[in-house]
């Protein structure tokens, strides 16, 4: 009886204890519940932001080696009207170097005089660099500058016409032929008509060059000569005298006017060029970025079994 009196208490302590315990815990299982459910919102927030971007990925457009084919063709066509318009451009340098080449042996016996004046004549510049040396070369060296320029032009008039003609020829082709051949004509535009198209740019602007020397030249000359007789005393060998003392200086005039008007113009027009030139080579560039990513993803398609696999 009295053991059972002992045990009453000490289960009804245990229970009490085992209660007060469990009411300590509550609030910790309420608190981790509640972690467990905001990590749950959250996961859920972002699985629905994760199946939005997937939506609008599957829903947006595709880029297919078609769409970059009829890129590079707009480009194409853009680039061939650009070299219609240097063409015109062509036949106006052509002409202006064919008229340098013939009139500037005509300033031969200037430059000759002017070679032996430039030893007493301090006031008359230098052409060509500067350099009293070349001065008697200075129009051989100038022809076969004004040469090298009418075979540069020559050649990218046959090189931009092939261009133009095989662009125009896609309108007709059927559009397997189409992708193909605008790959070729891709490379043909990187490789070929750029490099055509600096080189006659370089050559024009050696042709200014030239043409600023032999004015400055004359110009200078012309204004020594009507200031003192001493070049023609000194040139009386070179330059004979009579008679010809005003018709040479009346013919230094009108050089030195015609230079001036013709390179005045040449000068407007080598601007233009230059300015279409730095514009076209960044998109023919382009050309064959577009055509080796063309190359890129048709093989991948061809790796996945193609479209649709």
């Amino acid at each position: 009886m009295m053991h059972r009196i002992l045990i009453v208490p000490l289960v009804f302590f245990t229970i009490m204890f085992a209660v007060s315990a469990m009411a300590d815990e509550k609030p910790c299982c309420e608190d981790l519940l509640k972690q467990q459910q905001e990590a749950l919102a959250s996961l859920e927030k972002e699985n629905a932001l994760l199946q939005e971007k997937i939506a609008a990925f599957e829903g947006a457009p595709h880029i297919s080696c078609d769409v970059l084919a009829l890129k590079n063709y707009r480009r194409l066509r853009e680039i061939a009207g650009d070299i219609k318009a240097q063409r015109q451009s062509m036949a106006d340098f052509e002409a202006y170097v064919k008229w340098m080449t013939a009139n500037l042996s005509g300033y031969s016996k200037y430059i000759e005089a002017g070679s032996f004046a430039a030893g007493f004549a301090k006031a008359l510049p230098i052409p060509y660099a500067g350099q009293a040396s070349v001065l008697t070369k200075f129009i051989s060296q100038g022809v076969l500058s004004l040469n090298s320029a009418s075979v540069s032009i020559s050649r990218y008039l046959g090189t931009s016409k092939q261009f133009i003609a095989t662009v125009e020829s896609l309108d007709q082709a059927a559009p397997d032929v189409r992708t193909r051949e605008i790959s070729n004509i891709a490379h043909f535009a990187d490789q070929k008509l750029l490099k055509d198209m600096n080189d006659v740019r370089a050559r024009l602007a050696a042709t200014a060059e030239l043409s600023s020397s032999t004015l400055s030249f004359l110009e200078s000359l012309n204004h020594y000569v009507g200031s003192t007789d001493e070049y023609w005393n000194k040139t009386k060998s070179i330059l004979t005298r009579k008679e010809a003392d005003k018709n040479e200086k009346s013919f230094l005039s009108q050089s030195i006017h015609g230079l001036k008007n013709r390179a005045g113009n040449f000068n407007a027009r080598l601007k233009r060029f230059e300015e279409s030139s730095k514009k076209e080579e960044p998109l023919i560039k382009s050309l064959g970025t577009y055509d080796e990513l063309i190359r890129e993803m048709a093989m991948t398609t061809a790796k996945n079994g193609g479209p649709g696999k």
